[in-house]
């Protein structure tokens, strides 16, 4: 009862951090505020939060809960997604009910190799099967190529970290004309070349975003094997069309040096048509080659999911979108079946 209690009052103060959260960053929109000593940055919510919950809430969870409050004030986080979500030890009785069916997992593995020193979230995970190559991409920085055959330099893995920035990696994909790897982070995009002997990483990387990417995918076409396009989404509702050439790598490197082994290059340089779809974060963007279309989805309630020609990224025309209460979180195409399936 007294731990009850405890957590109550402990859940009222949370509610009232977030609650200022809103009115101040409301007030920052208008133009209205003026910073002060009771401002409430990420540190001092992650503090607080650390403080009332302990070790119960992950540093991830409270991150992406302040992100989300920032992003859209408007439409307040439910205070459950500060605890992410738990396994069960024991599944208890079954319900009765024939409306649904809930399966509790009572354990969670983890697969972890001796590269990774530190905890750390698997953003990103791509399956390369002509190459038997799978491609993985971690939050705090670690890109890794698993080979299926031992054939790359007599190694079973490629991997390294990109610490050199400090924002965290949210999607991965691999060029299959290039031979390289891309990964986005929140300002930039990587490209690295994982067939290169350097210890540290080789490759290019773009800069700087204005806003912040949050999903990456390739558009497979086999029409110029010195060339790749990819799909971008980002965190106000945009979705971006990038083509790397070849020739980039040689034409447009900075003047601004080098990121450890990383050649920067300045992603003014390019031509990057971009068009708002969605009205809130840009989950996840995925190019279907057997519908010559792409998909774009959002937790947007208006323009949930998009799926249309690539083309309307470099004109105004409609497009063809639908919407579902609360956005849609995932999406993939079963071309056997020929149906889409969302999930939200």
């Amino acid at each position: 009862a007294l731990e009850s209690i405890d957590f109550k009052n402990a859940l009222e103060q949370f509610q009232n951090l977030v609650e200022k959260m809103i009115i101040q960053k409301t007030k920052e929109s208008s133009g209205l505020y003026t910073k002060d000593d009771d401002q409430i940055d990420y540190e001092k919510f992650y503090k607080t939060t650390r403080t009332l919950f302990g070790s119960a809430v992950k540093d991830q969870y409270i991150q992406a809960f302040f992100r989300k409050i920032i992003s859209n004030p408007d439409e307040k986080p439910e205070w459950l997604e500060i605890f992410g979500c738990f396994s069960r030890k024991s599944v208890g009785k079954r319900s009765s009910s024939k409306e649904s069916m809930v399966l509790l997992v009572s354990e969670k593995q983890q697969i972890a190799h001796s590269v990774v020193k530190r905890k750390d979230v698997i953003k990103g995970i791509v399956k390369v099967p002509l190459l038997h190559l799978t491609v993985t991409a971690s939050q705090k920085g670690l890109i890794t190529v698993f080979s299926k055959k031992k054939v790359l330099f007599n190694y079973s893995f490629y991997s390294f970290y990109f610490h050199q920035d400090s924002a965290w990696i949210t999607g991965c994909d691999y060029l299959p004309n290039l031979k390289y790897v891309v990964a986005v982070t929140e300002s930039t995009i990587i490209l690295w070349d994982y067939k290169s002997k350097e210890s540290e990483g080789n490759g290019f990387v773009i800069k700087p975003m204005k806003n912040c990417l949050l999903c990456v995918s390739t558009v497979t076409m086999a029409d110029d094997l010195a060339r790749d396009t990819i799909l971008m989404g980002d965190d106000k509702g945009y979705v971006y069309l990038l083509t790397i050439t070849s020739d980039d790598f040689i034409m447009k490197q900075s003047k601004a040096g080098k990121v450890s082994q990383f050649k920067v290059m300045d992603a003014e340089s390019f031509d990057m048509p971009k068009r708002k779809l969605h009205d809130d974060w840009v989950g996840k963007v995925k190019y279907f080659p057997t519908l010559k279309r792409f998909g774009s989805c959002s937790t947007d309630s208006i323009n949930s999911f998009v799926l249309d020609d690539i083309k309307r990224l470099e004109d105004h025309l409609p497009v063809k979108e639908f919407s579902v209460p609360k956005g849609v979180n995932a999406f993939t195409y079963c071309g056997k079946a020929k149906v889409i399936v969302t999930g939200g």
